[in-house]
């Protein structure tokens, strides 16, 4: 693994990458990009727009989300230098996420000069836990109540 000049934060290559990855510093590039869909925020009711690109190196590939001003800036071909993502499971398949901490550069030069296809990540499918009982009653996605009748 090579050290980041500018940090001591090692670059990991995809192939490396599981669904507990978190501060993710890496060099991929684009392969491809879906077209883009609109999505509401659960929070706050808000739209925003979600797409993904292909990303990947010599050892693997793997999705990467993109939210809106993102979808627009990254291009298929380019080279990104991923600072701070992480890795999550939607709908059973690995992404890696850039979030609110992480960043990404785009890189004048390549490093990379073959994506592996054949080690694709985000085609693995992985069993999302399930909800777990606490203390406080089921972790997770939060259950309707039961009215009890008296």
């Amino acid at each position: 693994m090579a050290i980041r000049e500018d940090r001591s934060e090692e670059l990991v290559k995809i192939g490396d990458l599981n669904s507990y990855s978190r501060q993710v510093y890496t060099i991929v590039k684009v392969v491809s990009k879906t077209e883009p869909r609109e999505v509401t925020s659960r929070i706050d009711q808000s739209r925003h727009r979600v797409a993904e690109a292909l990303v990947g190196d010599e050892t693997g590939s793997i999705y990467l989300t993109l939210w809106d001003d993102a979808i627009d800036d990254i291009e298929e071909g380019q080279t990104l230098s991923i600072k701070n993502g992480y890795v999550n499971l939607f709908r059973g398949s690995m992404r890696l996420n850039l979030g609110r901490y992480g960043s990404y550069e785009i890189l004048e030069e390549s490093p990379i000069s073959e994506v592996n296809l054949d080690n694709n990540l985000s085609s693995q499918q992985f069993e999302q836990p399930g909800r777990r009982f606490t203390k406080s009653g089921f972790s997770g996605r939060r259950r309707p109540t039961r009215r009890r009748r008296y």
